[in-house]
C-alpha cells in the first residue's frame, strides 16, 4: 500500500465560526511524508501548521493548531476526519486565516468535494501506527477513551445526557467510506442555546447560526426539521474523535473506545500513547 496525494488542488469557501467572516481553504497536492500540514496564506513567515497531536495548543470547543510565535489554525478537525476516511496521505490546506469555515457544522462539504478529486499514488509506503497496548486517558468526571491493539481502525463512542431529546446513543462499528457518507459526515455539531447565547455575548461565534449547528433548547430542537440523522450527537462526536485520532500523524490501527470524551481527552491519550515506545509501533503497508 502507497501513499497517496491529490491530483489537482481544490478550493472550498464558507464562513468562519468565531470571526463570522468568508474563509477560503485550498487543498493542494504534497510530496512523500509531508503528511498534513495547514498554511495560513495571510501569515508571511511561520505561517506553516503541521497537524500533529503535539503542535495542539488548545481544545475547547475544537481542536487547534499553534505555533512559536502563538500564531493558530483552529477548528480543523472535520477535514482531519474526512482525509482519514479517504486515505489522502499528503496534502498542504491552505487557509486565509485563523479557523477553518465550519459550513454547516459537519463534515459533508469537505467529504462530497474531496471525494471526486483523483488520488495519485505515490513511490513511498504508506504508513500506519499499530498500537500495542491498551492506552487510556480518564478525567475526574469519568470520561474517557482507550485505546486497545487492533488490526483495523474500529470506534465505540458512548454519551449519556440527562436531557430526553438527546438521552443515551451509542456508535459502534468499523468507519469504512459508505458508514461515513451516510452516518458520520452528515452529523453536526451540537450545543445548548445558553451556551450559543453565552459564547455571541462576549464576541465570540459571530458566525455561528442554525444554518451551521444544531441548537437545544431544553427539549427543543431549534433547526427546522430536527435532527438530520439518527442519533446525530453521538455521530458527530465520532466525527470529531475520527479527526483527532489522526493528529498522530499516521492511519491509526486501535479499536477506540470513548465515553463523553472529547478533543481534550483525545488529545491527550495520544500523548500518553507516544509517552512510551512500548505502546506502538510504526509499520509500512
Amino acid at each position: 500500500m502507497q501513499q497517496k496525494t491529490l491530483s489537482e488542488a481544490v478550493k472550498i469557501k464558507g464562513i468562519g465560526l468565531h470571526s463570522g467572516c468568508e474563509t477560503t481553504v485550498i487543498f493542494k497536492p504534497a510530496a512523500e511524508n509531508t503528511g498534513v500540514v495547514f498554511v495560513r496564506s495571510d501569515l508571511s513567515v511561520n505561517n506553516r501548521f503541521p497537524a500533529l497531536y503535539s503542535a495542539v495548543v488548545d481544545t475547547r470547543n475544537c481542536t487547534c493548531l499553534g505555533n512559536s510565535d502563538k500564531q493558530v489554525v483552529s477548528t480543523i478537525e472535520h477535514i482531519m476526519a474526512t482525509l482519514s476516511v479517504l486515505k489522502i496521505d499528503n496534502v498542504e490546506i491552505e487557509v486565509s486565516g485563523p479557523e477553518v469555515p465550519i459550513m454547516d457544522g459537519s463534515a459533508i462539504v469537505f467529504y462530497e468535494t474531496l471525494k471526486n478529486v483523483k488520488l495519485i499514488q505515490q513511490n513511498a509506503a504508506k504508513k500506519f501506527l499499530q498500537v500495542l497496548k491498551t492506552v487510556e486517558f480518564k478525567d475526574e468526571q469519568g470520561n474517557y477513551v482507550i485505546l486497545r491493539p487492533a488490526d483495523e481502525f474500529k470506534l465505540h463512542f458512548t454519551i449519556d445526557f440527562s436531557s430526553q431529546i438527546v438521552g443515551h446513543q451509542e456508535f459502534a462499528g468499523k468507519i469504512t467510506p459508505e458508514v461515513f457518507a451516510t452516518e458520520i459526515a452528515p452529523a453536526r455539531t451540537f450545543c445548548e442555546k445558553y451556551q450559543v447565547d453565552y459564547l455571541q455575548s462576549i464576541g465570540l461565534i459571530k458566525g455561528g447560526s442554525l444554518e451551521n449547528a444544531v441548537v437545544l433548547d431544553g427539549e427543543m430542537i431549534l433547526n427546522e426539521g430536527g435532527f438530520r440523522v439518527q442519533n446525530e450527537c453521538v455521530k458527530h462526536k465520532t466525527l470529531d474523535c475520527i479527526g483527532d485520532m489522526l493528529t498522530s500523524g499516521y492511519a491509526i490501527r486501535a479499536e477506540v473506545e470513548a465515553f463523553h470524551s472529547g478533543h481534550f481527552h483525545n488529545n491527550e491519550v495520544l500523548k500518553k500513547l507516544f509517552a512510551c515506545a512500548d505502546n506502538y509501533e510504526i509499520v509500512e503497508g
